[in-house]
């Protein structure tokens, strides 16, 4: 079973795959017959992408998020999708939570004064002072997995954690309004986009902290960078509306602090995101049900 991937996936079970293609740019600059499955992280697949893989059986996700996938395009064609939910958990929580931290403590800032040389240049224009983290309060979007993980961190700094779901918790808008720091943990869909938009950007509270490990899509950008610029917020993003560019403005506000998609980086998780991407694989590949089919 011929399988495309743009790179190695990191970890030993990569290695029980038999006939594996790299195509490093994507997509595919003509099409790529024969290729029955594609193992891609992050990486665009709908019609277009389709239509240069005739033979596809399998768009095997490297992430939990598929928002980037055409799911529906794919049912269509008879392609099956999958994922890597439930491996990720922890890791991306203790991302949200040294963004969270990082933020507001202003420790990337404190990084560059020593690394410059320049001990006391937090006095220059006064003292470098942060913002507590014990005894705030967290406001959690997304109360799943990955969001109740972090509750469970904020429980060692004495936070007092609330949180909006759909189904539960309280009105965003109060969130919004009541949170020290709001950490985002929904999915990306067509109802969420923009979810955090410039009016609900506008009810944080003056000092509040917004940090964001799920999509960039959920939050309005711009409106973002103008909160930042204003010095009224402070963030920490993992994610942004266009990976991988991130806004020039953006990238020069020293009150927010900006990591690559670094949710799942970790040696332990991302072996287990490869672990069962391989298992999908081989389970195709037997005839046998696939072990996380995207069922939406």
């Amino acid at each position: 079973m011929k399988v495309l991937a743009i790179a190695p996936l990191p970890g030993p079970a990569w290695d029980e795959l038999t006939d594996v293609e790299l195509e490093p740019d994507w997509p595919p600059a003509s099409p790529r017959p024969g290729v029955e499955v594609v193992a891609l992280p992050n990486k665009r697949v709908d019609d277009d992408v389709l239509d240069l893989l005739p033979d596809l059986r399998l768009v095997a996700n490297f992430a939990v998020g598929y928002d980037q996938v055409d799911v529906a395009a794919c049912r269509t064609r008879g392609v099956a999708v999958t994922n890597t939910p439930h491996v990720l958990d922890a890791a991306t929580a203790d991302l949200a939570f040294g963004l969270i931290l990082a933020a507001r403590r202003r420790i990337v800032e404190g990084d560059s004064c020593v690394r410059d040389g320049q001990w006391d240049c937090h006095w220059s224009d006064g003292p470098m002072l942060g913002r507590e983290v014990s005894g705030t309060t967290l406001g959690i979007v997304g109360m799943g997995r990955i969001g109740g993980a972090v509750a469970r961190r904020a429980q060692g700094f004495d936070m007092r954690v609330i949180h909006h779901n759909r189904s539960s918790g309280i009105p965003l808008d109060d969130l919004l309004r009541e949170a020290d720091v709001v950490s985002i943990h929904a999915p990306l869909t067509a109802e969420t986009e923009g979810l955090l938009s410039r009016e609900r950007l506008g009810l944080l509270r003056d000092g509040a902290t917004l940090v964001n490990t799920a999509r960039g899509g959920l939050v309005d950008e711009d409106a973002l960078v103008e909160e930042l610029a204003s010095g009224r917020i402070s963030a920490g993003l993992d994610v942004f509306v266009h990976e991988p560019h991130v806004p020039e403005r953006l990238r020069g506000l020293p009150n927010v602090v900006l990591t690559p998609h670094l949710g799942s980086a970790t040696v332990e998780t991302r072996a287990a995101m490869t672990r069962i991407v391989v298992d999908n694989i081989l389970a195709l590949e037997r005839g046998e049900p696939l072990l996380t089919p995207v069922e939406a």
